[in-house]
């Protein structure tokens, strides 16, 4: 659709510089498809959430060109702003929030959905305040994702990798106490996840069953377990089938409330959102993101 302008906001600096990389790619693409392309390069999460705003108060579209942390703080400022409706050009090493939604990867396919997609509704996270599309995670979450941040950037997807196995290293269980809609949890373990979609990490479906469109969260409590069975059982959190296993436990509630005897920072989209204690929930519907025409309900991995 030629009337639309678009505010491609870029951090060429995601995924270890591959959104440098496309940007040309895609600069060129819109404005073969009749596109009016308004390029700014982002030099921080809030300047992200800044032109966002500012484009869509104006009419545009901004289309976030990065990885899922830009795209979730680009959607939690735009919840705010009536109309707004978002696009993404996956750019970053997880791009797990484009690969639920059913965004291509390639990019001339994924500038086709922004000139040609339907804008659709989705679920938001909020953690005491704070936005996500993804997954609030803590515990051994929170030390593999620091690791991961500061990771070698020629690593890309395979930084999650190196990162759990560098966390494993080092972790002892921790006692987490967890209130899901009054049903209270205390266990000792591995990690929490408060999940308003299904994947994590680059693919990893920590929450297979997570919908973003229920208004819920849906909760993952891994219990404790030795070191090589949680290493074994790794490549499982992949196909979902993890939820099977005796110390991983499912729970669903419009809000949780977690705490643990030890400080951890809560990561979500890739980055620090917050520390314990946190609550968690969602907003129904609270963001629009335009997705391939005749798409579905975002629950596909």
């Amino acid at each position: 659709m030629s009337d639309r302008r678009i505010a491609l906001i870029a951090n060429p600096s995601a995924g270890g510089g591959k959104a440098g990389s496309v940007l040309p790619v895609a600069q060129e693409h819109l404005a073969g498809r009749g596109l009016a392309v308004h390029t700014v390069l982002t030099t921080s999460l809030e300047h992200g959430r800044e032109v966002a705003v500012n484009a869509a108060s104006e009419g545009a579209i901004p289309v976030i060109l990065s990885g899922d942390g830009l795209v979730g703080a680009a959607a939690g400022a735009l919840r705010d702003v009536p109309g707004a409706t978002m696009g993404i050009v996956p750019s970053g090493r997880g791009n797990d929030f484009a690969r639920i939604v059913g965004i291509p990867f390639e990019t001339h396919e994924a500038c086709d959905v922004i000139a040609d997609g339907q804008a659709r509704p989705f679920d938001l996270g909020v953690a005491d305040g704070a936005a996500f599309v993804g997954i609030a995670s803590l515990g051994f979450d929170s030390d593999a994702n620091r690791i991961a941040n500061e990771a070698p950037k020629w690593l890309g997807g395979a930084a999650y990798a190196y990162a759990a196995l560098r966390a494993m290293a080092g972790w002892r269980h921790a006692r987490f106490t967890v209130d899901v809609d009054g049903d209270v949890r205390t266990f000792s373990g591995w990690s929490v996840a408060a999940a308003n979609s299904r994947a994590y990490g680059g693919g990893m479906l920590i929450a297979p069953n997570a919908d973003l469109h229920d208004g819920q969260v849906d909760v993952i409590l891994t219990r404790a377990s030795s070191k090589l069975a949680f290493l074994r059982g790794l490549p499982s959190v992949f196909k979902g089938t993890h939820v099977e296993k005796d110390q991983v436990e499912e729970l669903r509630g419009r809000s949780v409330r977690i705490s643990a005897d030890r400080p951890f920072v809560v990561y979500a989209d890739g980055d620090p959102i917050g520390e314990l204690p946190i609550t968690v929930t969602t907003l129904p519907g609270a963001i629009r993101v335009l997705v391939p025409a005749g798409a579905g309900a975002g629950t596909a991995a």
